[in-house]
């Protein structure tokens, strides 16, 4: 039984006698409270004593098996950066269509704090505990807890009852602040097969074994009735979980904490053939294009013919046509901030009311698009800040786009953004893969990430005077990803707020003049900035020397990668590619004694490139450099190197340029 359960290599760790004992609710002591700092991470702000969780089955004659999961949990309070701690959440699925809602029931809830020598124990009422609706198919239990100091304790449980036995609930075994102690303890019904996945980087230990076990329940005539079978009984432990951190460049940081998961794969009743349970995204998606609020939604079209007709009409090219009906639908249509793939109102309410939710968007602007004429489909898929999903499970999709197949070429569109343009997604969107499905219930896996860099090109022009005052024009155009950027971070900023977020941009301070910008609303043209530039604290002057970097105030100074080692990738959400062109006239009377020597160098597989060239003709120095990232995907095993590399570039771009007064 154990291969079944276990798929992840065994470690064990000896836990010491501080993990055995006090980790009951209710037993707070004097010297918990009084500790100030945590034993092993002083900076950390907040840590869990201990985090348990024992899930286990119930049986009623109406619906058999159900499972609930009873949760305790105590909490340490250590600086005022973890007060956060002191709101809980706790999400629960309610988007089932023939099972009941899940139910969160919470039992327990104090804070206990040391007052003039006492302990000091306070219970969270009803005033403390919210309901807070997150999308169609989730909610969220909020706990607050109240009179939080440095050094409050935390003490939580919770009752998760679900009827989908499908999947259990997630065990979570690390967090941005440490874990003392964690245990996940499962009881299930030798009559279910489940897959444990581990994800994450926490190694932990695993003892089953088979028990036999029974349970009361009340028959059809409400008499006591008892059941007996055997079960596995599996502990999961672990202890002394350090904090991750979360650091530049990730997608979502929850990805990679330390979790057991677990998918039914087998379901085994006496006298009944074993039914394999395990599902594929195949048949997810399929499901999902069966339910009314998806399928039923997206063949509705009454009510847009007559717009249809009118932006189309007399549009022969497949491609003008796809663009006029996406331009429509992004004008017409407000993207009221609601994820998801169900429509709520309806696509024909939403279509009246000029708002709708990312499903009721979306599915409009797919079927408008077949019914022009072209062959365009939905697509499913996880948003960044939603994570990635370790076995096919509906609940873990949470947004919908479309997409046209035009000369065997997939087109992505998304129709909540209105900066977006065809195939230049809102960067939510840009996970690794989604899936499209169509009318016949077939489905296929379609990549999301461009296949392209999106550039950043900059020219600089500028002289330098016998003071070291470097003047002269800037041109920068910001292509694809880098212009949809843009154009979120800075619609509807005045220029004169803008001028002033670009001038405190550079450390070494610029001053701007003549600013002028192009196609700031035309999404298909590159965002075009032009302006005139004044720094008096580039040029470094030693007695008869001039001391500059070839990039001037534009270099890099610190490298984005300072942690000594890091556990999960990095990810720059897009393939990018950086290019500078700068031309600098040196002043009269100074010729040029040095310039940094050329370098061309890539990563492993080319994953990112690094070109830099100085050249002088007569009084002009001539700088190139571009550095490309290939792949917005880096795994972490190439950390080392991807620090290494940027030390080279973040050097090159300082190494300094000299001129000597003749």
């Amino acid at each position: 039984m154990k291969k079944i359960f276990l798929q992840f290599i065994i470690i064990s760790l000896f836990f010491n006698e501080g993990f055995t004992q006090n980790l009951e609710l209710g037993k707070v002591t004097k010297k918990e409270l009084e500790e100030r700092v945590h034993s092993s991470d002083t900076s950390a702000p907040a840590a869990f004593i201990f985090k348990k969780a024992r899930t286990y089955f119930t049986y009623n004659i109406k619906n058999g098996f159900e499972c609930t999961t009873k949760f305790s949990i105590k909490l340490k309070i250590y600086k005022k950066e973890g007060f956060k701690w002191a709101n809980f959440q706790i999400p629960y699925f309610v988007g089932y269509e023939s099972l009941d809602d899940e139910k969160v029931y919470i039992t327990k809830a104090f804070t206990y704090n040391l007052e003039k020598g006492k302990i000091d124990k306070q219970k969270v009422t009803g005033e403390g505990k919210f309901v807070e609706k997150v999308n169609e198919l989730w909610q969220t239990k909020l706990i607050t807890f109240p009179n939080i100091k440095e050094g409050s304790i935390l003490e939580l449980e919770y009752e998760l009852r679900s009827p989908n036995l499908s999947e259990l609930p997630t065990f979570q075994f690390q967090y941005n602040i440490p874990v003392d102690y964690a245990q996940l303890q499962t009881e299930i019904p030798e009559f279910y097969i489940y897959k444990a996945i581990k994800s994450g980087y926490v190694n932990v230990t695993l003892n089953d074994v088979m028990e036999h076990t029974s349970i009361s329940y009340n028959n059809k005539y409400n008499q006591v009735e008892y059941l007996g079978y055997q079960q596995i009984k599996a502990l999961y432990e672990v202890a002394e979980v350090p904090a991750l951190i979360e650091e530049d460049y990730v997608s979502n940081i929850d990805d990679y904490y330390g979790k057991i998961q677990q998918e039914l794969q087998l379901i085994r009743f006496p006298k009944e053939a074993p039914k394999q349970i395990a599902t594929t995204w195949e048949s997810v998606a399929k499901s999902i294009y069966e339910d009314k609020e998806f399928g039923a939604e997206l063949n509705k079209n009454s009510y847009f013919l007559n717009n249809l007709k009118q932006i189309t009409d007399k549009i022969e090219s497949k491609e003008e046509r796809l663009k006029a009906i996406f331009e429509f639908v992004k004008s017409k249509m407000t993207w009221n901030g609601r994820y998801g793939y169900y429509t709520k109102k309806g696509v024909e309410v939403a279509f009246n009311e000029s708002s709708g939710n990312v499903a009721e968007i979306n599915l409009m602007l797919t079927a408008m698009l077949k019914m022009s004429g072209l062959e365009a489909n939905p697509v499913l898929l996880s948003t960044r800040d939603n994570g990635v999903a370790l076995f096919p499970n509906r609940s873990k999709f949470n947004y919908v786009i479309a997409c046209v197949d035009l000369d065997g070429k997939q087109i992505l569109l998304d129709a909540t953004e209105k900066f977006a343009s065809i195939n230049c997604l809102p960067t939510r969107d840009l996970t690794s893969n989604g899936r499209l499905i169509k009318k016949d219930g077939s489905s296929v896996e379609v990549n999301l990430i461009p296949k392209y860099n999106s550039n950043d090109v900059v020219s600089v022009l500028v002289n330098i005077d016998n003071t070291g005052l470097v003047s002269g024009q800037v041109r920068e155009q910001y292509i694809d990803y880098n212009a949809l950027r843009f154009r979120q971070k800075y619609a509807g900023i005045s220029t004169e707020n803008y001028l002033e977020k670009l001038e405190s941009k550079y450390y070494k301070g610029i001053e701007v003049e003549n600013y002028e910008i192009k196609n700031e609303k035309s999404i298909y043209e590159p965002v075009i900035e032009t302006y005139n530039i004044k720094n008096n604290n580039v040029v470094e002057i030693i007695g008869d020397k001039m001391f500059f970097s070839p990039l001037l105030y534009l270099a890099l100074t610190q490298n984005p990668f300072k942690q000594e080692k890091r556990q999960y990738p990095v990810d720059f959400s897009f393939p990018n590619k950086d290019k500078y062109q700068i031309v600098i006239t040196i002043p009269d009377g100074y010729e040029i004694e040095s310039l940094p020597k050329s370098v061309n160098i890539s990563m492993v597989d080319k994953l990112i490139s690094f070109v830099f060239s100085a050249t002088k003709t007569d009084n002009k120095i001539n700088i190139s450099m571009s550095l490309d990232i290939n792949n917005y995907f880096i795994p972490a095993d190439y950390y080392d190197s991807l620090k290494e590399f940027f030390k080279v570039i973040i050097d090159k771009q300082n190494e300094k340029i000299v001129l000597k007064k003749i």
